[in-house]
């Protein structure tokens, strides 16, 4: 294979990782969207009572979807332009963080597990300006979104990570995945019950992070969405032909996006008129 030849395969690859436009593109990050959810949900399902045999089959999932992943950030590290810019890369942390207990397999280190539930933040991605399912035009629910992945990301890593500390030492209260998600839901919103306790030095550390999380986090985040609503309750519904802006100011004249004169009858926008002035020359 010719240097030209070897370079062109490393940009294909990792246009298609990054891409989310074409089909292919779409097709692998779809693809590994939904491998974080399965495995995530494979890790809930093992905290139920359920048969041998079908612990047998998702063991053998979880397995395949780690040697994906693996494969996956071999892929995206080969076809990186700067290698030791991507080692370093939040995104490359987390798909590494992903791929341990894979790769330490060999060794007796199952505290390593946790670091499994970190496998949801490769989600963020999809987040940032642009979805593999189009541009999301209405600022306020692009937040909204994010706000609601945020929470569901923090509350499902903090319950995970409480779950594999605290079941080996305490299973008569935190039997199940969803005894964790209770127990985390309650502590980050400053409830506590007090019904479910941990009793490990590590899980008293994770109720207090959990605590300053829900003080932190949630406040700054619905303050984000009330003032985004705040911004955008005088608008009204009036859709621009030229640039696909759906919401306007209700004493609007031009669309503030591409500048377009704004047409109140049947929602429609119009080229702005450029009035003809007459210059008589006097003799």
């Amino acid at each position: 294979m010719t240097q030209s030849a070897y370079q062109n395969w490393q940009q294909k690859v990792r246009f298609y990782f990054e891409d989310i436009e074409t089909p292919v593109g779409k097709a692998i990050n779809l693809m590994i969207t939904g491998m974080v959810l399965l495995s995530s949900a494979i890790f809930v399902a093992e905290t139920y009572s359920i048969p041998a045999s079908v612990k047998a089959v998702l063991a053998i999932l979880n397995d395949l979807i780690l040697v994906v992943f693996t494969i996956e950030y071999i892929l995206r590290f080969w076809s990186a332009e700067d290698k030791l810019r991507f080692v370093f890369n939040p995104y490359s942390l987390i798909d590494l963080v992903a791929i341990l207990p894979f790769l330490f397999t060999a060794l007796d280190i199952r505290f390593i597990r946790i670091f499994r539930w970190f496998r949801i933040l490769r989600l963020i991605r999809f987040f940032e300006g642009r979805t593999i399912f189009g541009y999301v035009t209405r600022q306020d629910s692009a937040i909204f979104a994010r706000i609601l992945f945020t929470i569901f990301t923090i509350i499902f890593i903090y319950s995970g990570l409480i779950y594999q500390v605290e079941h080996p030492i305490n299973s008569s209260r935190f039997t199940t995945f969803l005894d964790a998600i209770y127990f985390s839901v309650a502590t980050m919103t400053t409830v506590g019950y007090g019904d479910i306790t941990p009793v490990s030095q590590v899980g008293r550390l994770l109720a207090v992070l959990m605590i300053l999380t829900g003080i932190a986090l949630i406040p700054w985040q619905v303050g984000e969405l009330i003032k985004q609503l705040i911004k955008t309750s005088n608008q009204v519904e009036t859709l621009c032909s030229n640039c696909g802006l759906e919401t306007h100011d209700a004493d609007a004249r031009y669309c503030k996006i591409c500048g377009w004169q704004l047409s109140k009858v049947g929602n429609a926008c119009e080229l702005p008129t450029v009035s003809r002035v007459t210059v008589n020359n006097s003799k």
